[in-house]
């Protein structure tokens, strides 16, 4: 059988086809088995991997069910639909959402997996005031948002790790009483068992060794992903030499940033501020 090489670079289609090719041989499944789970041609399903054939939402919900990935391929297929994601970013989620462990640098902001939807939306509308997206743009991300973060309330969460510079914590999104209720959900989250959060203390300085978002995806097979961002575009980064220096600075910023009790006292310093 001939097997098309597929780069998950060169389209969102292929990107696609690529994490449904992989999603159904990590089970060992074979085309005409998902197409029999599925109630598809395996002709149909060999055209959506190799990029062939765009797809509807009852397919990528039926392949989600049928491959047990919970909403992955939605997810990825929601954000190739819609022109206000950064290209490579539905990818990551995708990828993110069937990730046994995250770790995740934010230089600015709370990441988006510990956002409350009042500061996401205190965002988007943002963004919409500026003329950079659109009402539809702004309410769709934060629908994705919401969509993200079920994978946390899953009977097996990922373990998330998460360190974020100071002035995430300080920049006050939304007003005063948004970001008091965004930094009560840090502390819920902080007493999960499966959530590391700590603070990068503005007296790291230049030792802090990222300037953009980071983020490190570890799979079941204990295979790394890296994701970074610029401001126009989303990077899913498989470089293996890359990937391996982000994972040593990260373990050396774990080291460096607030352990969780000084950090649970930054946030509580911050809130009795505003």
């Amino acid at each position: 059988m001939n097997r098309k090489d597929l780069d998950p670079t060169s389209s969102p289609r292929e990107a696609f086809g690529a994490l449904l090719r992989s999603s159904r041989e990590a089970i060992g499944w074979t085309q005409e088995d998902l197409a029999e789970a599925m109630g598809y041609s395996d002709s149909y399903i060999s055209a959506v991997e190799t990029g062939r054939k765009s797809t509807s939402r009852d397919f990528v919900r039926a392949a989600d069910k049928a491959l047990g990935t919970g909403q992955t391929l939605e997810l990825m297929w929601v954000g190739m639909r819609h022109k206000g994601f950064l290209e490579g970013f539905p990818e990551h989620a995708a990828q993110e959402a069937r990730a046994s462990e995250i770790r995740i640098f934010e230089p600015n902001l709370i990441p988006g997996l510990f956002q409350t939807k009042a500061y996401a939306s205190a965002r988007e509308a943002a963004s919409v005031q500026r003329g950079s997206s659109t009402q539809d743009q702004a309410d769709e991300r934060v629908r994705f948002l919401v969509a993200r973060q079920r994978l946390l309330k899953r009977a097996e969460p990922p373990l998330i790790r998460a360190v974020i510079d100071e002035s995430g914590l300080r920049r006050s999104i939304g007003g005063a009483a948004t970001m008091r209720a965004q930094l009560d959900h840090l502390v819920e989250m902080m007493a999960r068992p499966n959530v590391i959060f700590q603070v990068a203390p503005f007296g790291l300085a230049e030792q802090v060794p990222f300037r953009a978002v980071v983020t490190l995806l570890t799979f079941a097979d204990r295979s790394v992903v890296g994701y970074t961002e610029s401001a126009e575009q989303g990077y899913v980064v498989r470089d293996d030499r890359t990937v391996r220096m982000w994972e040593r600075a990260y373990d050396r910023l774990q080291v460096e940033a607030l352990a969780t009790p000084a950090t649970l006292e930054l946030i509580h310093k911050v809130r009795k501020e505003l």
